[in-house]
């Protein structure tokens, strides 16, 4: 590549085997993205038709996937371009988008699983108050906040990185991560310290919010009879179960982010497509089989389906 193309252009270069198996792989993502897409839009279809679904914590649940669909279809469509071509190049604003919507909706998860805790707090621990607290003005100023607030902070590091200056021109990546901040030639003191400000207000103190409020419910319902714990357990177990998931594929890209050398490239590999596959396939699969009401729902549509197919 000449300078000119390399100043508007970055290679990809964290793909294995492309030229082998750039078939196999498309039929693969393809049948991913097909899967992500048909259980999400799922559960947000049976959410949305049945209407004893339409209580908070069954929106914030729609919301997960609503987020899923978004990351998947921004860096799903990239990926089968890039498996069936000869070079794997993505523009940099286009990496910049990306990347953006990456970290934004990653964001929100974490604040959307936020609200839910909050959500199960109030409907365990405070129950007659719950139709007050939990009020469609304060569902919808959660929900408002949880994408708003990671949108503009990571629109902020867009910002600041839009005016360094890039070095190099090739990610170890298959699509634009905190990976793209290494091909910078200086790296900006200002934009460290602001990441680490971003990953304590979109990571850490919800994380922390989240623990403490199932820690409090697991107490009070601890005193109590065995049905309020059994609804306690049903209801904030796939939650908790959730939020591992999403920390354990923060620290994977984390990591993944560190990982240079050729000799760890398929490594590499398999921990990217971790991220773009477990992620927004195994929230509503956990979901629909946990959540009584849901999966309720969706044995009924199932059948129905099968019925006028045959």
């Amino acid at each position: 590549m000449d300078a000119e193309f390399n100043g508007t252009y970055i290679t990809l270069g964290g793909y294995v085997g492309v030229d082998k198996y750039g078939y196999l792989y498309f039929v693969i993502l393809l049948a991913l993205y097909l899967l992500i897409l048909c259980t999400n839009l799922t559960i947000i279809y049976v959410i949305c038709i049945h209407r004893n679904l339409h209580e908070p914590m069954y929106i914030f649940i729609a919301a997960l996937s609503v987020n899923s669909i978004l990351f998947s279809t921004t860096i799903y469509p990239k990926l089968f371009i890039d498996v069936l071509s000869q070079r794997q190049i993505i523009s940099h604003s286009a990496c910049m988008f990306q990347s953006f919507m990456f970290y934004s909706l990653t964001g929100s998860d974490f604040l959307l699983l936020s609200a839910m805790a909050y959500d199960r707090y109030v409907s365990i621990c405070k129950p007659l108050q719950y139709p007050t607290i939990m009020g469609r003005i304060t569902v919808t100023v959660l929900l408002a906040l949880a994408w708003f607030i990671p949108a503009l902070e990571v629109a902020v590091a867009i910002a600041i990185n839009s005016k360094q200056k890039l070095c190099d021109f090739t990610t170890d990546g298959i699509f634009c991560n905190n990976k793209l901040f290494k091909l910078y030639c200086v790296q900006s003191t200002v934009l460290n310290v602001y990441g680490l400000i971003f990953i304590v207000n979109a990571a850490v103190i919800p994380v922390i919010f989240i623990l403490f409020t199932y820690i409090k419910i697991f107490i009070i319902t601890y005193h109590s009879c065995v049905e309020v714990r059994k609804k306690a357990t049903e209801t904030c177990l796939p939650h908790l179960m959730v939020l591992i998931f999403c920390l354990f594929l923060s620290v994977f890209d984390a990591i993944s982010a560190r990982l240079d050398s050729d000799l760890l490239k398929s490594v590499n590999l398999i921990m990217s497509l971790q991220i773009v596959v477990y992620g927004p396939l195994f929230n509503p699969i956990l979901y629909g089989v946990k959540m009584k009401e849901i999966s309720k729902h969706i044995k009924r549509l199932l059948c129905q389906t099968m019925t006028k197919s045959i």
